[in-house]
């Protein structure tokens, strides 16, 4: 008889890194020089666990045997528990359980690795770092635009030079705008699985997708929102509709002519004075531009 070879094999699970020396050093060096900028705007940090219930998360027990995938999960005295997937579901867990005691609004600022449950592939882990910066309780149009320019400020300090980077904003109640203007709630969300796709397929694709359906190289069809020509039209010229400048992008949504929706002109509004506030706090079209698309 030969002895049973309980040797370990020495290999780490697939989209999980090694880090050391620079690479370690470096990102260190990231987390704390955004850490210094989220603190110099007035964000206070907080450090949540690595692990909530399961339900805390938004994953929901599609049966009694394991959580939907996407997440790391075991039972814990018969409740299940998974590692986290992000750092904002844990902040709205301690906002809501705190929520008589914070500030309001509650600024905070969190910095972690968070697991995600996925297939690994280029540049797709399965564990990461993030650092977030989140105003919990102020629906002010100038809250955003503070994220914004902080977000600008933290790239910096992070070492990416200003003419590196380029922030794109919108505002989910213009496309609701749109979609309301053209009754297109039963496709709500395939229109705007079309329009994410508008970086990777172009107009074309987003027009087939809006419409029939489209064809991919592989021969797959993938079925569309039926929407009609000038219902189609009208989203594409919607999408289309960003600038070189703020401005610009405001003038030419405004050539839409949607004022008779009540969404869209309080998305009008909301990047009016978003791009004040911009202005006002000294960021510039060079960093961050209005862009319909996203």
């Amino acid at each position: 008889m030969t002895e049973k070879n309980t040797r370990v094999a020495a290999v780490k699970p697939r989209g999980f890194v090694d880090r050391q020396g620079d690479l370690a050093a470096t990102e260190q060096r990231v987390v704390e020089a955004v850490g210094r900028v989220y603190e110099a705007w007035g964000f206070s940090r907080l450090e949540t666990p690595a692990i909530e219930y399961t339900e805390a998360l938004g994953k929901f027990l599609p049966d009694l045997d394991r959580p939907n995938e996407g997440v790391f999960s075991f039972l814990d005295d018969e409740r299940w528990v998974s590692l986290r997937y992000d750092l904002t579901a844990p902040l709205a867990r301690f906002v809501a359980e705190n929520f008589d005691t914070l500030p309001k609004p509650y600024r905070r600022w969190a910095a972690g690795p968070v697991w995600r449950n996925e297939k690994p592939g280029p540049g797709r882990f399965r564990e990461f770092w993030q650092c977030d910066a989140d105003t919990v309780g102020s629906a002010s149009p100038a809250a955003d635009a503070e994220m914004i320019a902080m977000a600008c400020a933290a790239l910096e300090a992070a070492g990416v030079a200003r003419g590196g980077y380029l922030l794109k904003v919108s505002t989910r109640q213009l496309l609701d705008g749109i979609l309301e203007k053209i009754r297109a709630a039963p496709q709500r969300m395939i229109a705007m699985r079309a329009i994410d796709k508008l970086d990777r397929l172009g107009i074309d694709g987003v027009k087939a997708l809006l419409g029939s359906g489209r064809k991919d190289e592989s021969g797959d069809f993938t079925p569309g929102a039926n929407l009609g020509t000038a219902e189609i039209d009208l989203i594409v010229r919607f999408v289309s509709a960003g600038a070189n400048s703020r401005a610009g992008s405001l003038r030419a949504l405004s050539q839409l002519k949607l004022d008779e929706t009540a969404t869209w002109q309080e998305g009008m509004r909301a990047l009016q004075l978003v791009d004040d506030a911009l202005t006002s706090l000294g960021v510039t079209d060079a960093q961050a531009r209005f862009d319909p698309s996203v």
